[in-house]
């Protein structure tokens, strides 16, 4: 499909997969965000459009807050594009240190705001498969936990999972929503997830995913979805399981982590959007390095 040339821009589809493979795989981008499979599952709740501008193809999104921004574009000029449009007192979100030094001379006439609540956590892979050691003693624990208790299986995700999986999704987004108030930004982001994640379900061949599965009791209990995002590191989009049962997400890290993307150095677990359990959650497995993405303004512009 053709991609119009700014101001215009149309919604991402799923025939611009092998374009946006490409493009991204020759970028090997660290942030979470720009992977075709992320862009697309959040089309609606971003309003992710594709636009091409000069010889960049990029996307034109907008935050749970209602602001809007555009990503760092997916190849082309990259540097020419972004000034182009920053210029025009645009914001680009999820601009790295690396984006920051090749492609706006180390951030020389921007305002680079680093946003906390959207870096991604870092893991070495094998420590998140291992649990080895005195710091990962009580992630161990409660691993231990769950297995003396549950009579369960660990199964790459298939089709026959995905009954069974979309309704433990259905389950958990009740739970999480009446923790989460509707109306605020979390709640947003927490009707987002459950339809991304159901939709991840439902395409995970067409859109290159690999996932794990717990069954407890031939019930799926926990699963978790992630992908390549560069040649050593490995993302998870969606981890979801059963809230009430102690030691289920220890297990599925470990599991994601032990069975999938081998070759991989690194995990990406993504952010934590400000949430302090996730974000307490997220430091205990002591990652290497949080990737620190920035808002990104022309200097001394409004808003």
């Amino acid at each position: 499909m053709e991609i119009p040339r700014y101001p215009q821009s149309r919604a991402i589809d799923l025939q611009d997969k092998p374009l946006l493979d490409r493009l991204l795989a020759e970028l090997q981008p660290r942030v979470s965000e720009l992977t075709f499979a992320n862009l697309y599952l959040f089309r609606k709740v971003h309003e992710y459009r594709l636009t091409l501008l000069g010889d960049a193809v990029l996307a034109l999104g907008r935050g749970y807050d209602g602001s809007t921004y555009f990503l760092p574009p997916f190849g082309g000029d990259i540097a020419a594009a972004t000034r182009e449009l920053l210029d025009q007192g645009l914001t680009l979100y999820g601009a790295d240190d690396g984006f920051l030094e090749r492609h706006l001379d180390g951030g020389e006439g921007v305002e680079a705001l680093a946003d906390r609540n959207n870096f991604d956590y870092l893991h070495l892979k094998d420590e998140m498969a291992q649990l080895s050691g005195k710091q990962y003693h009580k992630k161990k624990n409660r691993v231990n936990y769950f297995l003396n208790r549950h009579r369960h299986q660990v199964e790459i995700l298939n089709d026959g999972h995905l009954a069974g999986a979309l309704a433990l999704l259905g389950e958990w987004g009740r739970v999480r929503t009446e923790i989460v108030p509707r109306g605020t930004g979390q709640g947003g982001s927490v009707q987002g997830e459950i339809e991304g994640a159901a939709e991840a379900l439902r395409l995970h061949r067409e859109l290159g995913l690999s996932g794990v599965v717990i069954l407890v009791d031939g019930a799926v209990r926990g699963f978790a979805l992630g992908e390549r995002l560069n040649r050593e590191t490995a993302v998870c989009h969606f981890e979801k399981g059963d809230l009430f049962m102690e030691g289920l997400y220890q297990l599925l890290d470990r599991e994601f982590s032990r069975l999938l993307f081998t070759d991989c150095t690194y995990l990406n677990r993504e952010q934590d959007l400000g949430e302090e359990s996730l974000r307490q959650a997220k430091l205990s497995y002591h990652p290497v390095e949080l990737v620190v993405k920035y808002r990104v303004k022309k200097a001394g512009a409004r808003g």
